[in-house]
């Protein structure tokens, strides 16, 4: 056999190897989704209809998903995309704190350095602008 047809067969056998191991991955990951499918869950649909599942029927693969007071929707198991887990909001502590701004007599804000990326612009400079200076 030739060099080209050896490294055709291992780009092949690559090809091969990744597609059933992305395909493992999948069913993986859908198996964890339907382990946290329980009734009192909130998920988002493939659609991105946010709801509350109300109860799974395991043999028809339906479940009623709750989407506003008293509304109810059956939708195939299939269609949950993912189950939302609740946002925890930030402390006080812990958010960022906010910069304070210094004032002068004339009550004009005092600027220091630039920050990343801002133009340093010189007012006495004589020089005409250089193509492509903003």
């Amino acid at each position: 056999m030739d060099p080209l047809t050896l490294v055709m067969l291992a780009v092949l056998a690559v090809l091969v190897f990744f597609m059933f191991r992305n395909g493992r991955k999948r069913q993986k990951d859908q198996a964890a989704l339907q382990s946290q499918m329980v009734a009192g869950a909130e998920v988002m649909t493939n659609f991105g209809m946010y709801g509350t599942i109300l109860s799974i029927d395991e043999e028809a693969n339906k479940v009623a998903l709750e989407i506003a007071p008293g509304t109810v929707v059956h939708l195939h198991r299939q269609t949950i995309a993912r189950v939302v887990e609740p946002i925890v909001a930030e402390t006080e502590s812990e958010a960022e704190p906010v910069p304070t701004v210094q004032l002068n007599k004339d009550d004009a804000i005092v600027m220091g350095e630039p920050e990343f990326g801002q133009r340093v612009t010189d007012a006495e400079s004589d020089e005409e602008p250089k193509k492509g200076d903003a």
